[in-house]
């Protein structure tokens, strides 16, 4: 019987499907219920078929087939059992949170443990220039030497030739460079991630920030940095100052070509540009229509045409059309030529008291530094022209 009824519930679902696949005008929802209807039928049959024949061969005895319990239990058959839906409803009174089917309905929320960092901040100019401890000092004078004249043929009992060689000096003074922060209490009791380290990490990139900026834009006023850009850095001759007016392929070897003496073309120079002027060299192409210049990057750092390259946000770009006639855009020069004198170790505090009131806590970080270029024309300076 009940392979003949399997046999007749193949042949109808067959006829179905052909209807359905037909152009034929038909009831579809009618036919959807009776398949869903067969589907059912030829299940319990299987499962009645496979039943059977483990009973015939000894593989389960017929005490042992487990009926349904009840009519509920029945319906809850490969669902959920009234057993499982009492357990439910009990936790649910309890106020608790369960697990409903295959999902869940209530999530959990989850914080991350760790901060994602902002993009760089803080140029590498910082960490490749000349530095000098001077612990508890007031200022420092670097001297250089600005070149010695030729000496000149001499006659038989006639004086010797003069010759000078002359020697000029940079004075570093201290300045004094500070930061300051405050955050709430619970900033540091409840958040998972440790913002308060990274707060207090965050006063010392401040300090470096300021530094690796003044280093060519300080104005050497009282308390300040001297800058390659200052007119202060009288180690700098204005006359040496090269204008122009955009950036081709001829560009690179106009710079490196107008640097230093006229016996040498130095090779330990570094460019130190703005991000907007190194895009505008990669954008460069010859005659052949190729890239003029073949960039290597390295994140802040990197080459062009192998000359090495660091870029500096306080660099106005030369391509820009906001960058006024006769701004600095660009610095060319050896970065052992640039000192930085620390007189005092970073410092970087925290303190509970200020404020206590109100539970806020407050950072501060303080360094004493100064800074100069310490070599005669130590750098070529790139003006914005007309």
């Amino acid at each position: 019987m009940i392979e003949k009824r399997l046999s007749e519930i193949n042949k109808r679902k067959i006829e179905i499907r052909n209807l359905l696949q037909s152009d034929k005008e038909i009831k579809l929802d009618e036919l959807k219920t009776e398949l869903e209807s067969l589907d059912k039928e030829q299940n319990e049959l299987v499962e009645k078929r496979s039943l059977a024949s483990s009973i015939q061969t000894g593989a389960v005895e017929p005490n042992e087939v487990k009926k349904p319990e009840n009519k509920e239990e029945r319906k809850m058959t490969g669902k959920e059992t009234l057993e499982q839906r009492t357990k439910r409803g009990e936790e649910l009174k309890e106020k608790r949170a369960v697990q409903v089917g295959s999902s869940q309905i209530i999530l959990p929320k989850h914080s991350s443990d760790n901060l994602n960092p902002t993009f760089n901040e803080v140029s590498s100019l910082l960490d490749r220039v000349s530095s000098k401890d001077l612990p508890g000092g007031e200022s420092f004078d670097q001297g250089y030497e600005k070149g010695t004249s030729e000496a000149g043929y001499t006659g038989m009992g006639e004086d010797y030739s003069d010759v000078e060689t002359v020697f000029d000096y940079a004075s570093i003074t201290k300045a004094k460079i500070t930061a300051y922060s405050e955050e709430p209490n619970e900033i540091q009791k409840l958040p998972a991630a440790d913002y308060d380290s990274a707060i207090m990490k965050g006063i010392s990139k401040s300090l470096r920030k300021k530094i690796t900026r003044q280093i060519l834009i300080g104005d050497g006023a009282t308390n300040h940095i001297v800058g390659i850009f200052s007119d202060k850095a009288k180690a700098i001759d204005p006359a040496t100052d090269k204008t122009l007016t955009g950036i081709d392929e001829n560009t690179l070897d106009e710079i490196v070509f107008s640097y230093g003496g006229e016996e040498d073309v130095e090779s330990a120079a570094v460019l130190i540009l703005s991000k907007l002027d190194l895009q505008a060299f990669a954008k460069v192409k010859g005659a052949d229509k190729k890239r003029a210049y073949d960039i290597v990057l390295n994140g802040n750092t990197g080459t062009i045409n192998g000359i090495p390259f660091i870029i500096n946000s306080v660099c106005q770009p030369l391509t820009s059309v906001d960058t006024p006639e006769g701004a600095y855009s660009m610095a060319y020069g050896s970065l052992s030529n640039y000192l930085l004198a620390t007189f005092s170790p970073v410092d970087v505090q925290r303190s509970t008291d200020y404020k206590f009131r109100q539970g806020q806590i407050a950072h501060r970080g303080e360094v004493y530094i100064g800074g100069n270029v310490v070599a005669e024309n130590g750098f070529l300076r790139i003006k914005k022209g007309a």
